[in-house]
């Protein structure tokens, strides 16, 4: 098991290997650096925290400043753990080349934000019901939402208008249809969670 930081790029289309042509998300897979090696001694397991993407050093902690300095690297935007099978030392690059044509992956990532919706949108209501006489502006409301007398209240978990979107979601078993090595870029049969330059984690 081993995976990598990448940066959602946006989409295309492209013709696979069998002639089909598919919808691709274009992801930009590392280059990652190794800033920790965990340690069941020191730690209590082990895993690799790779970390990804450049930052300024005015905009980062010191504490931050001095780890990455460990590492011997610059300091970083994004900082995930991995667990490796094979071992890794600090300061080593993980790029694309983990990856080949055709594996199957996991991605990671946090869903579009949609703000605050309603239970149409958000849940997939069909309304009240058209406008009738002495009705008006009932097409989108959610209906009844307590019962009678008994329990006079509303039950807990009921369906209603609310936040939505914003959550980490894994898209499981995800086809790499393509590899480009000298931009580390990876090409990922349908979609992933999240918006263009959002951060995912994707795991073989």
């Amino acid at each position: 098991m081993s995976g990598i930081i990448g940066k959602k790029l946006g989409m295309t289309s492209i013709y696979d290997k069998d002639g089909k042509y598919v919808a691709c998300t274009i992801v930009q897979a590392g280059p990652c650096v190794i800033t920790q090696v965990k340690t069941p001694e020191k730690d209590g397991y082990s895993a690799l925290q790779l970390s990804f993407d450049e930052k300024k050093e005015k905009n980062t902690p010191r504490p931050l400043l001095k780890h990455f300095e460990k590492a011997n690297t610059t300091p970083k935007r994004k900082i995930a753990e991995f667990k490796f099978d094979e071992p890794k030392n600090l300061g080593e690059i993980i790029d694309v080349s983990i990856f080949s044509e055709g594996d199957y992956v996991d991605v990671t990532g946090i869903t579009k934000g949609k703000g605050f919706q309603g239970v149409v949108k958000r849940h997939g209501f069909s309304g009240v019901g058209a406008r009738s006489h002495g009705q008006h502006d009932r097409e989108r409301a959610p209906g009844s939402v307590g019962a009678s007398s008994d329990p006079s209240r509303v039950l807990r978990g009921l369906r209603m208008a609310g936040r939505m979107g914003n959550a980490r979601r894994k898209i499981q078993n995800l086809q790499i249809i393509k590899i480009l090595p000298e931009k580390n870029i990876i090409l990922i049969k349908g979609s992933v969670p999240g918006s263009k330059n959002s951060y995912l984690l994707i795991e073989k």
